[in-house]
């Protein structure tokens, strides 16, 4: 279950202020770098310096205490950062998600800077993926030729389907061709789903071509699944009722998931053939939770939850406003909830993309 509003934006204003600190406490570790303090000191008052020389430093008051302690000045931000993006409790990391988001293009610099620490580089990845836009891109594409064993490409393809050009289409099509080579499978799931918020008529046919040349099963499950969704939603920006739908952000997110959405409730049969009149099933739902938007309004980033009959899913769903209409450009796992309250739940492996379906979302999930 999600905290109420107003505790969800104490979260957001709290995770704002802990990155401002984050990036100052940077700031001031470079900038003693680059000028020791004790060379200001000395250009200051140097009476004051060769006083201070004179008397040892006091020593650390508990005697079994380690350099782990006290860390060193500039370290504990990424430290800290991570201590948070690791804890069981799946909130802390989507608050600075989302205060990430909040704070706009003028933190790229600093995700940049935090994707050569491997403790920070996945949440900068995904971080600079939900901002978008040419800088956050350009930063995005070095990681093609990152060689550490984080596969980080995954961020870089899952944001480009907010790029209508064919050539974008093309390498999205490439890099899922190419996945009987690919060791880590969520590179490839990054890509399918970047297709699958895209509406071009002709892709479905193209991702058709591309699933007879795979040999793996479930990567051609997915292609297929993410066929189904492009289908679902030309059929309905097609028809009278998807034509007069409105651009809203909550009308963008259902016409995402409108496949699902308009599924013929089946009804299941007696023993003798009949249908039982009142055993409709329920019908597929989809909230949008919580939204935070850039900080000109024209971006938003929608926690989401789809749900139907058979299965549930949480979703980071991305928008971008274009020509007074609210269009979902980038589809992300969110954040799962530990499933018992008694067991110990392992570290949210958070922000990993895996493609969804027409029906319910996708049950495969990546093998780590």
């Amino acid at each position: 279950m999600r905290t109420p509003a107003l505790q969800q934006c104490t979260a957001v204003v709290a995770a704002a202020i802990l990155i401002s600190m984050l990036v100052s406490g940077q700031l001031r570790a470079q900038q003693a770098a680059q000028h020791p303090a004790q060379q200001t000191a000395e250009q200051s008052d140097p009476a004051q310096v060769s006083s201070a020389k004179a008397e040892p430093p006091s020593a650390p008051a508990a005697s079994d205490a380690t350099d782990a302690d006290y860390p060193l000045p500039g370290d504990w931000a990424p430290e800290l950062l991570d201590g948070i993006l690791s804890s069981q409790n799946p909130a802390a990391a989507e608050a600075l998600y989302d205060a990430a988001f909040a704070a706009g293009p003028g933190l790229i610099p600093q995700l940049q800077a935090a994707l050569k620490d491997d403790r920070t580089a996945e949440f900068a990845a995904q971080a600079l993926a939900f901002a978008g836009g040419e800088k956050a891109e350009q930063v995005l594409k070095t990681l093609i030729a990152d060689r550490r064993d984080l596969d980080l490409r995954r961020f870089y393809l899952g944001g480009l389907g907010e790029y209508p050009a064919p050539e974008i289409e093309q390498l999205l099509l490439n890099a899922v061709a190419k996945s009987d080579a690919e060791p880590d499978r969520t590179v490839t799931e990054a890509a399918i789903w970047a297709l699958t918020v895209r509406s071009d008529p002709g892709l479905p046919a193209a991702i058709q071509s591309v699933e007879a040349r795979i040999q793996d099963v479930v990567i051609r499950d997915d292609l297929d699944n993410a066929r189904q969704v492009i289908q679902s939603r030309l059929r309905y920006l097609a028809s009278a009722e998807g034509q007069n739908a409105g651009g809203s952000l909550e009308q963008a997110v259902r016409t995402y998931f409108i496949g699902a959405l308009q599924e013929p409730a089946s009804r299941p049969k007696s023993a003798a053939g009949t249908l039982h009149p009142a055993a409709e099933p329920p019908v597929a739902s989809v909230a949008v939770n919580q939204t935070v938007f850039s900080p000109d309004k024209t971006r938003a980033l929608a926690h989401v939850t789809f749900e139907n009959s058979e299965a549930g899913a949480s979703y980071d769903i991305v928008l971008q406003k274009q020509l007074g209409d609210w269009k979902v450009v980038s589809v992300w796992e969110g954040a799962e909830e530990p499933e018992t309250p008694e067991a110990k739940p392992a570290a949210p492996t958070h922000k990993r993309s895996t493609p969804g379906s027409a029906g319910p979302p996708s049950t495969t999930k990546p093998q780590d």
